[in-house]
């Protein structure tokens, strides 16, 4: 029996060419191609070109942002339901861990949270595509948006709200750069300015610290081509997403009336079960990869602070979602979801 993979990226001979090209010329490491993908960013989130700055991965695009507004010994606040690259993050920046609950029926954070709690620096990552609008006046904002390329608020891109917006380009994500990849964007060109000269670390005339967190251009040309099949894949897992509730699943989304507003992707289908380690290995019985998105152990933070995210780990899994799948994909996903 052929595994139906939880994640799998969407590649074609447009990559394939776009890699051979970048073989072919000799430069491999960070050079023109870069740059052009940093500009193409730019035009996607509607913003100047130069306002953006490719990086090696997600969790270096947190870090510099972090770096530049200056987190050390700060009391930087973020989800405790969220990857434990954040966690990694601020530890780089030696900043202070604030980690709160997020809400009873989303895996947002709620503004008034952050008000609670005065923060410096706040992390809002929307989670698994759903957006958040962002109402956070008295605290610095990171937009994780790793998890969200696409995403809208009041039609505007994600990654438009804070201080810094930042992107994964990691190969489970919405599209990738090879397989690794990251972005860091805003709308300061100081911030801008500041990530750009930390990444350029060789042959400075200066003692100033820096380090390499570069891109290569191999990567960034398949991530130009994946920027552009963009619009096919959000689509494209629309449609599943679609298929999915037309089937009855009862899947993580937004409230109707959050529609007008905010405009998601689809990055998972989560799936709300009373009984999420039987449905996994029902899926996997006929050969389905499903998980249970954040375990309970992978919390960050003590349980009793984290009523809700305890919630969402005991009670939810994730289906495949990728725009690989076929119809006949689809239909031996949904036949798994019967328990026997």
């Amino acid at each position: 029996m052929r595994l139906i993979p939880h994640n799998k990226p969407t590649l074609g001979r447009e990559e394939e060419e776009a890699a051979l090209r970048v073989l072919r010329s000799d430069q491999l490491s960070q050079g023109s191609e870069v740059e052009l993908f940093e500009n193409e960013f730019c035009d996607y989130l509607g913003l100047p070109h130069g306002s953006a700055v490719a990086l090696s991965n997600g969790t270096s695009s947190l870090f510099m942002a972090l770096k530049i507004l200056n987190a050390e010994e700060k009391k930087i606040l973020f989800p405790g339901y969220v990857c434990s690259a954040l966690r990694h993050a601020v530890s780089m920046a030696n900043g202070v861990e604030n980690t709160v609950d997020v809400e009873p029926n989303s895996p947002n954070l709620n503004m008034n949270t952050i008000k609670q709690n005065s923060p410096d620096i706040s992390i809002i990552p929307h989670m698994y595509g759903i957006p958040i609008q962002i109402d956070a006046d008295d605290t610095l904002v990171i937009e994780d948006c790793c998890q969200a390329l696409g995403a809208k608020v009041k039609n505007k891109m994600v990654g438009l709200q804070g201080d810094a917006g930042i992107f994964s380009f990691y190969v489970t994500k919405l599209m990738t750069s090879g397989g690794q990849g990251g972005m860091f964007v805003s709308k300061n060109q100081e911030y801008v300015d500041a990530v750009r000269d930390y990444r350029e670390f060789d042959l400075r005339n200066d003692s100033k610290k820096r380090f390499n967190f570069k891109m290569t251009d191999l990567q960034a040309a398949i991530g130009r081509v994946q920027l552009k099949k963009l619009p096919y894949f959000l689509k494209r897992r629309e449609e599943i997403f679609q298929y999915y509730k037309k089937s009855g699943l009862d899947l993580l989304d937004i409230d109707d009336e959050l529609r007008r507003i905010l405009e998601p992707v689809r990055y998972r289908a989560i799936l709300k079960t009373k009984n999420p380690r039987k449905l996994v290995s029902s899926l996997e019985s006929v050969g389905v990869k499903s998980i249970i998105p954040t375990e309970d152990w992978e919390l960050l933070g003590p349980w009793k602070s984290l009523p809700n995210a305890l919630k969402f780990s005991h009670e939810t899994i994730s289906i495949p979602i990728h725009p690989s799948l076929t119809k006949e994909h689809l239909d031996i996903i949904l036949s798994g979801l019967v328990i026997k």
